[in-house]
């Protein structure tokens, strides 16, 4: 069975054989400065370009930062090393480029002003708080980088974009939010990208392993070992748990925010011409946003009708049309 999905995913006629995957996987192979030159270069420019677009808020500009961008390279060899079991040094090139992408991120936020909010930018805000989704499509990203990478008849520079997009923005986002002192949305935004670097280092490993590109043992048996398995299992576990998590987070907070609305809108049932225009939780606390003709009830009674039906704790502020807002205190406190 396995031999036939091989043969229905890769023909035998377009498959690379390893010496040419391994020649355009390892930069310590070959004519290393050269490889090595080109990509430091590349990726240079495309962490310009990607935090330029970043900052001027442009899906379009990201984009075409991704088109250069070489990461595909180094991220795809670490796969293919760890179904051969053999050090290629792509993990530390890795890490010198992502730390070369965040630094630039930083840079560029240095041109913000202090007041900038950095939530109301879509290309950061959409990158700070990783779900399950995100797991799926850089699962869907590393299959599909590894089989075109395999294949004769798919240009290069496609698996090259898709996996750019999936690690690029998430690092000079983190860094302009690290450049800001926003510590917890850095830190979102780094757990986008390491979630997406083992989910395609797991599609690679998985599609490298199958086609047959693994030891010479795995090759003789006709599919990977048990040590190949557990590495892939335990890179499955390090990106679930935390997405699967944060998912959940996220569901709770839409759930809290949908009970504190109702509860909101009870709240001011009885003020003539009052009503909830919206609500959302920022850094653990429920703003409720109102529009009343004059002034809102006393806010203890918000925070009364709240306990019980979200978690103790939670603060809750109250924003007014008229432009003022009252820290209403704690839900039981």
């Amino acid at each position: 069975m396995l031999n036939g999905v091989r043969a229905r995913v890769l023909p035998t006629a377009q498959r690379r054989t390893l010496n040419e995957l391994t020649q355009d996987l390892d930069l310590s192979s070959g004519d290393t400065t050269s490889k090595r030159s080109a990509f430091w270069t590349m990726l240079t420019l495309s962490s310009v370009i990607a935090a330029g677009g970043v900052l001027t808020d442009s899906t379009a500009t990201v984009i075409g930062a991704m088109i250069i961008a070489p990461l595909a390279t180094p991220i795809m060899g670490i796969a293919l090393g760890s179904v051969q079991r053999r050090r290629t040094g792509a993990a530390r090139i890795v890490l010198f480029a992502c730390s070369l992408v965040i630094v630039m991120g930083m840079l560029f936020s240095t041109v913000l002003p202090g007041d900038y909010d950095l939530l109301a930018n879509s290309q950061i805000a959409s990158r700070t708080s990783p779900g399950l989704m995100d797991l799926v499509a850089a699962l869907a990203t590393g299959f599909a980088g590894a089989v075109a990478l395999a294949r004769r008849d798919v240009a290069a520079v496609l698996p090259g974009v898709a996996i750019a997009i999936s690690l690029v923005p998430p690092l000079v986002v983190a860094g302009v939010c690290l450049g800001q002192l926003s510590g917890w949305l850095a830190l979102g935004a780094l757990v986008l990208f390491v979630s997406n670097f083992f989910a395609l280092v797991f599609g690679g490993m998985v599609v490298f392993a199958t086609l047959g590109y693994g030891t010479q043992a795995d090759r003789a048996s006709g599919r990977p070992t048990r040590r190949t398995y557990a590495a892939m299992a335990l890179l499955f576990t390090v990106v679930f748990v935390p997405l699967a998590a944060n998912t959940t987070i996220t569901l709770l907070l839409d759930t809290w925010t949908g009970r504190t609305k109702d509860t909101a809108e009870e709240w001011l049932a009885e003020e003539p011409g009052a009503s909830v225009t919206s609500v959302d939780s920022t850094s653990r606390t429920m703003y409720v946003h109102v529009r009343t003709p004059a002034g809102v009830p006393p806010v203890k009674g918000l925070l009364d009708r709240l306990q019980g039906r979200i978690p103790d704790g939670i603060p809750v502020v109250v924003d007014t049309s008229r432009g003022q807002r009252i820290d209403a205190g704690v839900v039981g406190g």
